[in-house]
């Protein structure tokens, strides 16, 4: 199953694993997932609406494009519901289904099965091929090979570092050149994680490094769904028990196993539920028109017991997902697409006019969040401030602009006001309002308690 490889400049030795291609149905429901997730990284960054990107976070500038619309730090309580929901989605579907993110989605996995594997594949050959010339001492067939399939990786590494910038500089300006240097730096980090990934850490990332290996055990039940071996009709074992059902120790389940463990020995902390070991099983059994003996299971319903998929720890789990879907569906509803700020003119409280007029000067700053084009307008009116005027110039603002005014307001000299009246400035757009609370100050000669 491996070979070991004594590590550079230490004293232990890389016991490394040469899984055996296979096909099989999880293998193919695998690859129908794999090109959904490569068809959301590559083709999402170039897709866009209203002008913008259809998913991007811009860091710089602080914003998050999504679907048409730009979200700022105001919006952060978005972010906050977003990671919530990640969070518990986690332990929703670890709970019923076990580690069906590292079989299927982790970008691990992704990419060492739909570019590796196939790319040793096509340069060194199959299982026994590569383990033959990795025994072997050093040839110039064995020393092309690795240098073609080590360029390779190299390639592999860079155009996914270039793919997962794009969703933070732009897909664009990226892939033509005209990023900023920071931006192909991380390029250059990422592509050289992905590499040292490749070539050299692999299944160990999963059993050393991944956090999610080590607790993802905690988050599992006895009705969870995990791969496991029907060892009541697999026991004894022996090369003649296929007719029966039993397992005829092939070690098909083994050599295919990218982690490098044996099914067949119970639940362990390295599978990651990738399904090969059912796929090489059943087109063993299959030949002895026998049901496979690795199958998607539960030690419940391995000892007889009915599997339950909605249990306490599920059904809190599930409700705390839609409590978040809804509540983050309650605040989009109400959320308006700019920001408004107002704040008194610096320097100045109160000025009294020649006409008898007390007048306030305030600074209104607008910034348009809607993904439009073209400009908008923005409506400015006072409340709580009776017999008030108010003077400022028109607000207007492309997508993404920001502008802030001046914003004169004069009220009638009167005994009667207080020194300090509280109102509000309200802004209207055509997604929605904003009403923002300031205050006006009259002066001591109008009498009062100033608060």
């Amino acid at each position: 199953m491996t070979t070991r490889i004594r590590l550079p400049g230490m004293s232990g030795t890389r016991d490394w694993v040469y899984p055996q291609s296979i096909d099989g149905t999880f293998m193919r429901l695998r690859r129908a997932t794999f090109l959904g997730l490569h068809l959301f990284l590559f083709v999402v960054p170039w897709i866009t609406i209203k002008g913008h990107p259809l998913l991007q976070v811009d860091l710089p500038h602080r914003r998050v494009f999504l679907l048409g619309s730009i979200f700022t730090p105001s919006d952060t309580i978005f972010l906050v519901l977003l990671m919530l929901f990640m969070a518990f989605c986690l332990f929703f579907f670890t709970a019923v289904f076990g580690r069906i993110w590292c079989g299927y989605g982790c970008p691990q996995t992704v990419f060492l099965e739909s570019w590796i594997r196939p790319l040793e594949l096509w340069i060194e050959g199959d299982r026994t091929q590569r383990k033959r010339r990795d025994g072997q001492a050093l040839s110039w067939d064995r020393v092309w090979r690795k240098v073609v399939k080590w360029g390779a990786f190299a390639a592999v590494s860079g155009l996914l570092g270039m793919a997962f910038v794009s969703f933070f500089a732009g897909a664009r300006p990226l892939w033509t050149g005209q990023a900023s240097p920071v931006a192909y730096t991380f390029v250059a980090l990422i592509a050289a994680f992905w590499y040292l990934d490749f070539t050299w850490f692999r299944e160990q990332f999963c059993i050393y490094v991944c956090p999610y290996a080590r607790f993802q055990s905690a988050m599992t039940d006895d009705e969870t769904l995990l791969i496991s071996y029907d060892e009541a009709r697999g026991e004894p074992r022996g090369p003649k028990r296929g007719p029966e059902g039993g397992c005829i120790a092939c070690q098909k389940c083994v050599v295919v196993c990218p982690q490098g463990i044996d099914i067949r020995n119970g639940f362990q902390l390295e599978c990651i539920q990738c399904a090969r070991c059912i796929d090489a099983c059943e087109s063993v059994m299959s030949r002895f028109d026998q049901p496979t003996l690795v199958r998607y299971s539960s030690i419940a319903a391995d000892e007889g017991r009915p599997r339950r998929t909605f249990r306490p720890r599920t059904l809190v789990y599930g409700g705390l997902l839609i409590t978040l879907v809804v509540a983050a569906g309650v605040l989009l509803v109400g959320r308006v697409p700019f920001e408004a700020s107002v704040n008194r003119a610096p320097g100045s409280l109160f000025q009294i006019d020649a006409d008898g007029f007390v007048r306030n000067t305030y600074m209104l700053k607008v910034s348009n969040n809607e993904a439009e084009v073209d400009g908008e307008v923005f409506a400015v009116a006072l409340d709580g401030l009776e017999g008030a005027e108010l003077l400022t110039t028109e607000v207007r603002l492309s997508s993404e602009e920001s502008r802030t005014v001046p914003l004169i307001v004069r009220l009638p000299l009167d005994e009667s006001l207080d020194r300090t009246i509280p109102f509000r400035v309200r802004v209207t757009g055509s997604g929605g309002e904003l009403l923002l609370p300031t205050t006006f100050k009259t002066g001591s000669l109008t009498g009062g308690d100033d608060e």
